[in-house]
């Protein structure tokens, strides 16, 4: 089964029309030639890049030199209104310790301790699901919900019914489908100082959510000093000192730090979760796997070592659909890739999109094949061209948690109920923050016993 993927631009057009595209839909933009490159330049009078898919190219600029390559502020300049000084946004010293603090909250077994909030959203997320059986459902919405759910259960031990939470994933979703990849700044290099064209709509949802976020987090902040805040994410994280400087996150950082991992969290989970949810529509035989280990859930953490068939059909959506499609790191010092000078600011473009349904890499790269995991080839693969959280001491740090969320909520959204296609409702995807569906993806639920 081949499923949909954007129509790409014509090989050559000016960088006005780059520019439209570009900030219209992030994949359309790019020429096809890119499913076969192991690297392509792009020339403009601002600046130079290189889109990289050569994996042990890949695997320099990430895992073997990451600090040569730090993160591009092009695409820091769009989201700086919103994420601030997060750890998604910054280089360095100021990264390295932010992650000191960050990455204890996700280790060793708090996994486990985060699972009970976890199972608890994903029932709720199939009794609002079973409400709509019967009918066609816009079944983005439902991932968005269930993935938000998840998030304010995990880290601030608030189900998305509470009324902040609610807030914050309504606007969520607004700034969502009103910020581009790229503003201005990704195309015109200046100083931080200067104007970025935002759309107004845009600069004031960021600024509603972040204040909803600084209540939160202050609240968390009185409850932690009176000796009475949950044990969950956000208390462990608050109270996690750097082991170099023995400080704390002040408020400001906190917040910067609770957007991201929403944006991180919510965004990049419900993509994944909507696009999973199309292609089981799509092959009924892999459905009806999913749905039979679903059906042999219990509540335990330990469920999660059975849903192999479920964890392999997650796997595949996030190669044909990585909900980040693309990541920009700078060259710190001039380089020299495939024989080819790359001069110092180069924009490195690596592209999980491309590099997932790269031709010379992949068997069939653009069809839905979750058996590919279970053979050489889907191993190896998996190991030299499969990056949907990044690699390398950049990894998403809530990747385990990410693949967690995301296989059990599909397993226990298909164990009582099935999704079939809509006949002419194909998805389009399209990139903004994430890949999505351009008008939404339209499903017809039903219940199983019916």
């Amino acid at each position: 089964m081949i499923p949909p993927k954007p129509q790409p631009r014509a090989d050559r057009v000016s960088l006005l029309q780059y520019a439209r595209l570009f900030r219209r839909d992030i994949l359309s933009a790019q020429p096809a030639r890119l499913y076969r490159a192991w690297m392509a330049e792009f020339r403009t009078p601002f600046f130079r890049s290189f889109l990289v898919n050569q994996p042990d190219l890949v695997d320099t600029v990430l895992k073997a030199r990451p600090d040569d390559f730090p993160k591009s502020d092009r695409i820091g300049a769009g989201l700086r209104p919103l994420l601030g000084e997060s750890v998604f946004l910054t280089n360095g010293e100021t990264w390295k310790r932010q992650r000191r603090i960050i990455d204890p909250a996700f280790e060793g077994g708090r996994l486990r301790e985060t699972f009970p909030a976890m199972w608890q959203a994903a029932l709720s997320a199939e009794a609002r699901l079973r409400d709509r059986a019967g009918g066609v459902v816009e079944i983005e919405e439902i991932a968005s919900h269930a993935a938000a759910d998840v998030i304010f259960r995990t880290l601030f031990s608030i189900p998305i019914e509470d009324a902040v939470a609610s807030a914050v994933f309504h606007e969520f979703r607004a700034y969502q489908r009103s910020q581009p990849i790229l503003n201005l700044a990704a195309f015109i290099p200046g100083p931080r100082w200067m104007p970025r064209l935002f759309r107004r709509d845009t600069r004031a949802a960021a600024r509603r959510i972040r204040a909803l976020i600084t209540g939160l987090t202050e609240q968390r902040m009185r409850a932690i000093d009176a000796g009475t805040a949950p044990d969950d994410l956000a208390t462990k994280i608050m109270t996690t000192r750097d082991p170099v400087t023995g400080q704390t996150f002040s408020t400001e950082e906190m917040v910067d730090q609770v957007a991201i991992f929403f944006l991180a969290g919510h965004e990049t989970s419900a993509s994944a979760l909507g696009w999973a949810l199309y292609l089981l529509a799509c092959a009924p035989d892999w459905q009806a796997r999913v749905a039979a280990e679903g059906a042999g859930l219990t509540g335990e953490f330990g469920d999660l070592s059975n849903l192999r068939a479920t964890r392999d059909v997650f796997r595949e959506t996030l190669r044909l659909y990585p909900p980040v499609p693309m990541m920009v790191r700078e060259a710190a010092c001039p380089e020299t890739f495939r024989d080819r000078a790359v001069p110092r600011g180069s924009q490195i473009v690596l592209s999980p999109w491309h590099l997932h349904r790269h031709e010379r890499i992949w068997d069939m790269p653009d069809a839905f094949d979750p058996a590919r995991w279970q053979t050489d080839e889907g191993r190896r693969c998996g190991r030299e061209a499969f990056m949907p959280f990044s690699a390398g001491p950049r990894v998403c740090t809530g990747a385990g948690f990410a693949m967690a969320e995301g296989v059990l909520l599909l397993a226990l959204l298909l164990r009582n109920l099935r999704v079939d296609l809509v006949a002419g409702r194909e998805p389009v995807p399209q990139a903004h923050l994430t890949v999505r569906a351009k008008d939404g993806i339209w499903l017809r639920v039903t219940a199983r016993d019916a």
